[in-house]
This record gives structure tokens, C-alpha cells and sequence, in this order.
């Protein structure tokens, strides 16, 4: 089948990849990468743990989705009336994953051999479910073991009760499981209709980067891809207020040095809109608390804070925030300095060599992820859903500047709406 292929250039990289609208509906994204002897590839949908509330073209009402269907979804798909898809990657050697997230959920394998094989059973098998009655309740019992596993962990339950603090009505606060409870409603009927609504190849994108040959990737969806229906979905849109539920929430669990998080809620814009702005905020955090700043040697210095501190963006297609974590002795001295250095920021400018700092870590963060086989393949991934070009994510970085970066994150972030969490022994 002879199709429109689409290269894109990134000429600061001097590299490319190719989209293709396949027939089938499904976009394909390829990166065939020199000198690399792996290829990873990545097949996944727009629907995550937050899609609890929705609207199609045969049910003209919003109607709620059991929280943590999306996860049990995933689990039940590797499953077949034959063969798990896990069995089938083992006569290939294929290293298979899966993962759902807060707004998607992906399929994945690695391999240096049988490529071709293993595309078509990553196609295949994510294309064709199969649920009963009997595996459904099966799996209740597995997943509902986790949701309690998770209940236990420290690491789990300091994100979610933060979550639970900033969030009144989004369900980005609700753990990406569910709960054993919910997970009792889900059905066999009730997995096959979510199936055939978020798993429309319109609502899909395939992406592959490494040692790979894209005449195999293009044959595969020839093969096994069937022409989807017209994609109509709407998600119900909570009405979140800008302000956090409360500052400060604490747990008490099995752990031998108090743990925390601290979450900054940004107000939330489209989803493209969100994802290129937390390239400034990721610009942002650098200068505010990276391991080259003032504060960061302070507290650290003073042994408030240890090798665990870490930041991140937390960003997706209904939320954006910025969350800060690590161990302390004294997790509320932590909080205190970094809401005041945050307000400070805002209020005098980053220094320039602060500035310069924090703007070369992110842009090498994102250099370096071009240079992998797994970050290019992901990058394309994450970046298809909200219509973002992958090299536009370096072109941020690259031109950002200390005004740009303080405007975007004035516009969006207060210090007040913040939140502290953390678990004690």
C-alpha cells in the first residue's frame, strides 16, 4: 500500500522523523536511528485514570466510568483466548511493558532481534481484546491486591494525599488504580464498551525509534490495522478553583526519616498550552531550588535536606503543577524557605547566572533524550496527544529568557496555592 509519508527536520539536531496517516486512522511516528543496534516501540491511546466522566456519539449524557478501569484495562489486554501477548513476545526475546497514566495509556517493547515479529504482535494483540466473565473477577482479586500494596507504600501515598490537598474536583486525585471498591463494578461488557471508545485507532498513535526498518512498521498495520470509525468523544471538564483544599497533610507510615511533598497548583490551560509552558516552568524550578542555587546548598548544608531532593513539572491535559520532594527532618522549614524564595524570584527576576544554569540543564536534559533510543521514542509519544512537535521541545528551551520564563510562571502559578505533604514514622 503506497502512503504519504511526512519527514520533519529539526535542523539545530540535524535529525528527522516520519509521521504517516495510516488508513486505518492510526498515526505513525518513526525515527529510524544510525549506529544504534536496539529499537523501541511505543502503541498507546489518549486515555488515562482522569477519563472517569464521558460522552459519545451512542450516549448522548455524560455518564461515570468506575475510577481505575483504564489500569484494569491494560492489565486485561496482554490476555487472549490462545496466548498472553507475553508468551508470544518470549519466542521473539522482545522486552514487553505497560503503563497507565493520569491521560494515557501505552504498550511497549524493546528489541535488538525480530523486529518485524514483535511490531506485529505489539499491533495485534492491543487491537484484539478479549474479556470473560470468569477473567474479569479474576483479576479483581490481583488488582485489588495492588491497590492495597500501594495504600502501604510511603512513596505512593505522600503523591496521592498531596494530590488530595491541591485538587478539589479533578480526578488527577484519584489514585490510577481505583479502589477496591470501584474496580468491584467493572464488567466484561462494561471493559469491551471503554475498549471500543478510547481505543479507536483515531485516538491512537504508534511510535518506533532505534534499528528498525519502516517498510516492517508500514506492512505490520497493513496487516493486522482495520479502518476505525470516525472518532466523537467528549470528556466532562471539572469547574477547579485556583485554590489548593489545604496547605498541609499528614500520614504516618513505616518509615525511618520523615518524607515530603510540596506541590505548587498552576492554573491549568489547554493541553498544548500546558505542555510548552513546563518547559519554562521545568526552567523555573532549576533557578529555584536545583543543586546550584543558594537555597539548595543552604538547607542541604544544614543537613535539612538530603541527596533525595528532587523536582519535576507534573503537567497533563487538565492539570499543571510543580511538585518538589525528598526527606527531611524538618519538612516544614523546607516549605517555608521555598515558598519564599519562589515569591522572591517573582518578585526581583532570576540572576542571569542562575538563569543560565537552570536553561542549560533542561536544554541538555532534553538534548540527551534525543539522543536515546527509549527518549525518542517516548518524546514522540507525549508529545503527539497535545499536537506538539518533538524538536519544538528543544526550541523552547533554547529561547527561553529570564523575563519569559518569570511572566509564564506569574501568569500561572501563586505561592499560596501550595501545598505540603508528608509521611511520618
Amino acid at each position: 500500500m503506497s502512503l504519504e509519508m511526512k519527514k520533519i527536520e529539526s535542523k539545530r539536531l540535524g535529525d528527522c522523523y516520519y509521521k504517516v496517516e495510516h488508513p486505518s486512522g492510526l498515526t505513525i511516528l518513526m525515527a529510524p536511528m544510525k549506529g544504534f543496534s536496539t529499537a523501541y516501540a511505543m502503541f498507546g491511546t489518549a486515555y488515562g485514570s482522569i477519563d472517569t466522566c464521558i460522552k459519545t456519539a451512542e450516549n448522548g449524557e455524560f455518564r461515570k466510568l468506575p475510577e481505575g478501569i483504564a489500569h484494569y484495562l491494560e492489565h486485561k489486554l496482554f490476555e487472549s483466548e490462545e496466548c498472553s501477548a507475553f508468551g508470544r513476545y518470549a519466542k521473539t526475546g522482545a522486552n514487553a511493558n505497560a503503563f497507565t497514566a493520569f491521560d494515557r495509556t501505552a504498550y511497549l517493547f524493546a528489541c535488538s532481534d525480530k523486529f518485524e515479529e514483535s511490531i506485529e504482535i505489539l499491533l495485534d494483540f492491543v487491537t484484539h481484546p478479549y474479556f470473560t466473565p470468569e477473567t474479569v473477577a479474576k483479576e479483581q482479586g490481583i488488582i485489588g491486591q495492588e491497590i492495597r500494596m500501594y495504600d502501604d507504600s510511603a512513596d505512593w501515598r505522600v503523591l496521592f494525599n498531596l494530590l488530595g490537598a491541591l485538587y478539589h474536583k479533578n480526578p488527577v486525585k484519584i489514585d490510577i488504580a481505583g479502589t477496591v471498591e470501584s474496580i468491584a463494578e467493572i464488567t466484561s461488557d462494561l471493559l469491551y464498551d471503554c475498549y471500543n471508545t478510547f481505543y479507536n485507532l483515531h485516538n491512537m498513535v504508534l511510535t518506533v525509534a532505534g534499528n528498525f526498518d519502516m517498510d516492517s512498521v508500514l506492512k505490520a498495520a497493513d496487516k493486522v490495522l482495520k479502518p476505525a470509525e470516525e472518532f466523537y468523544l467528549e470528556r466532562a471538564v471539572c469547574d477547579e478553583p485556583d485554590e489548593v483544599v489545604q496547605n498541609y497533610v499528614e500520614q504516618h507510615l513505616p518509615v525511618s526519616v520523615p518524607m515530603f511533598n510540596i506541590g505548587f497548583k498552576g492554573k491549568t490551560g489547554t493541553e498544548a498550552e500546558n505542555f510548552r509552558g513546563s518547559i519554562l516552568d521545568e526552567i523555573f524550578v532549576g533557578a529555584l531550588c536545583d543543586d546550584y542555587t543558594k537555597v539548595y546548598r543552604e538547607l542541604y548544608d544544614e543537613g535539612i535536606i538530603n541527596a533525595t531532593f528532587g523536582s519535576e513539572v507534573f503537567c497533563g491535559r487538565d492539570y499543571i503543577s510543580i511538585f518538589l520532594s525528598g526527606e527531611s527532618r524538618e519538612p516544614e522549614k523546607v516549605y517555608n524557605r521555598l515558598k519564599e524564595e519562589f515569591e522572591h524570584l517573582l518578585e526581583h527576576g532570576i540572576p542571569k547566572d542562575v538563569f543560565a544554569c537552570a536553561q542549560r540543564s533542561v536544554y541538555g536534559h532534553y538534548m540527551r533524550s534525543s539522543e536515546r533510543v527509549t527518549g525518542v521514542a517516548t518524546t514522540l509519544f507525549n508529545c503527539h496527544f497535545p499536537g506538539v512537535d518533538m524538536y519544538e521541545l528543544l526550541e523552547i528551551a533554547a529561547n527561553a529568557t529570564p523575563e519569559s520564563v518569570i511572566e509564564r510562571v506569574k501568569s500561572t502559578y501563586c505561592a499560596e496555592n501550595s501545598a505540603l505533604s508528608v509521611i511520618k514514622p
